[in-house]
């Protein structure tokens, strides 16, 4: 298989110009002959550069506002022709078509614009045609043709042609092609799904997810496992959009918790109060609101200590002095906030190993979206869980009504059960979680082992009784038995939301009614596997 290939033209058509101008000018220094369209060529003359219009090429003009400029034979035999096949070069002769060995092209923005909320005709105008398929005939031909898609490629190009006395090498070629080839099915997904979403196809034929590469990870969830981080251009706030100020490389656990602390976190409003959540394992084991930060870190600290060492903590304010200061009384992975103090910085500048990462907001928890799970075979594809529930829309089902206190409580209870592994029991008190149940095969089983870990805290911190006497709890399902409800009501809970539609509704509200508890209904699950 031909090796190195000298490159003699290049088509350029880009529509992200930068580094082009450098580029341009190393190649036309090799003797390159450089051919271009549009906006590209005008501003390669404009820099005083010899380039030939690609309507030369083909010997038809740009037509229909730029849709036809560049699907042409002159073109595309020029990208597929076979050097090494008699006929393939009898044919470019018979045609007048010329070889073209570089072809440097990137598509028209489609992705940028859909994410700045463009309306359906401009979206439309940024499908690129053209593009993509110049860009699959060199990738198929990388044999001898050398494609680029990327401006990150621009300089590993110039190291082949000074490496190898103007040509490259066919390993490098086939990267590209393997780049190329990446690019045009990431931008073919991102117009098939916002397509689907503009006509409100849920379950369209066939469906596609691409990323760009954000960072490659020295191992996954077990150091055997190879791994990789990629952002899928949406621009959600969180960890693909954060800054990282400082502290070690994110490993895959750490991209993993950190997204779960941060959109729990963001379930509370900053104008609602300061609050923070320690995340262990994708679970939290304490979320808190208080009067400041740092009094809602120490809330949620106190929740379960000994599995917030080693956690994630996510804020739903800027980092400050004394949050800082308190976080790093103890191990702590990750610190994610809407920004940071310079105090605050300064403070954890002496922990060289915490990562702190900023980002500009928070994440909207009623923003829709779409998540995906891989299975054997295949994937699971299912809107985010952007439920919302407010009071107007709970159903007091017991002969007592909750206090204001206890809605309050009941309500904050719900918010973390939706970020909690199913089976879910969280019980509150006061704005913040005194014992958190999860991932349990039954609920009951949840609801003792959250209560056995409030007396384990209060046995700790040298309290008479369990912090879950006197809360609140929520379940994220409804209570099939009357069981766990009961429990529940031996632990201290003395009011509790769950979504109801149980076929023993009626024994959990009599049990509930004999209890003296409070109970509501939301009629709405939060099931998280």
């Amino acid at each position: 298989m031909t090796n190195l290939v000298p490159i003699g033209r290049a088509l350029i058509s880009v529509s992200d110009k930068s580094g082009l101008l450098d580029l341009a000018r190393a190649l036309a220094a090799r003797g390159v002959e450089l051919i271009s369209t549009g906006g590209t060529s005008g501003m390669l003359r404009t820099a005083g550069l010899a380039v030939r219009d690609v309507a030369d090429v083909t010997g038809f003009p740009e037509m229909m506002d730029g849709r036809v400029k560049t699907l042409h034979p002159n073109v595309h035999g020029a990208l597929l022709a076979l050097r090494d096949d008699d006929e393939h070069l009898l044919a470019m002769a018979a045609h007048g078509i010329e070889p073209i060995d570089l072809l440097i092209v990137n598509l028209y923005p489609f992705e940028e614009t859909v994410a700045k909320g463009a309306d359906h005709a401009t979206c439309i105008e940024n499908i690129d045609i053209g593009g993509p398929a110049m860009i699959r005939a060199a990738s198929k031909n990388h044999r001898f043709v050398t494609v680029l898609t990327d401006p990150a490629d621009y300089q590993p190009l110039l190291d082949q042609l000074s490496a190898h006395d103007g040509a490259t090498t066919l390993a490098f070629r086939q990267k590209m092609a393997l780049t190329a080839y990446s690019r045009t099915a990431a931008y073919d997904a991102a117009v098939s799904n916002w397509l689907a979403g503009e006509i409100g196809e849920t379950a369209p034929r066939y469906r596609s997810f691409a990323g760009k590469l954000a960072q490659g990870l020295r191992y996954g969830e077990n150091p055997h496992q190879n791994a990789a981080f990629y952002v899928d251009g949406s621009r959600r706030e969180g960890v693909a959009t954060a800054r990282q100020l400082q502290g070690k490389e994110l490993s895959y656990n750490n991209i993993n918790d950190t997204d779960a602390a941060f959109e729990l976190v963001a379930e509370f409003a900053p104008a609602d109060g300061p609050a923070v959540a320690i995340i262990k394992h994708a679970n939290p084991c304490g979320v808190a609101q208080g009067a400041t930060l740092a009094e809602a870190y120490a809330r949620a600290y106190d929740c379960d200590r000994t599995s917030a060492f080693g956690g994630i903590v996510a804020l739903n304010q800027p980092l400050d002095a004394e949050t800082a200061e308190k976080i790093t009384e103890i191990f702590t992975e990750v610190v994610i906030a809407p920004g940071a103090s310079d105090e605050a910085r300064a403070i954890f500048a002496a922990k060289k190993n915490l990562r702190l990462l900023t980002t500009a907001a928070l994440p909207d928890p009623r923003a829709k979206g779409t998540a995906f799970k891989q299975v054997a075979g295949g994937f699971l594809v299912q809107d985010r869980d952007a439920g919302i529930i407010r009071p107007a829309d709970l159903k007091v089902v017991t002969k007592r009504a909750p206090t204001d206190a206890e809605l309050a409580d009941l309500l904050f209870a719900w918010k973390v059960a939706k970020h909690v592994k199913s089976n879910a029991i969280i019980y509150v008190k006061d704005g913040a979680t005194v014992g958190v149940g999860a991932g349990q095969m039954s609920r009951i089983d949840s609801t003792r082992i959250a209560a056995r870990k409030s007396q384990d805290m209060a046995d700790a911190l040298g309290l008479p009784q369990p912090l879950t006497h006197g809360s609140v709890v929520a379940s994220d399902a409804f209570f099939p038995f009357a069981d766990g409800l009961l429990a529940a009501a031996e632990a201290g809970a003395t009011a509790i939301i769950q979504p109801g539609g149980s076929m023993r509704d009626d024994e959990v509200i009599a049990a509930a009614d004999a209890a003296g508890l409070a109970m509501v209904f939301t009629d709405m699950r939060h099931f998280r596997h």
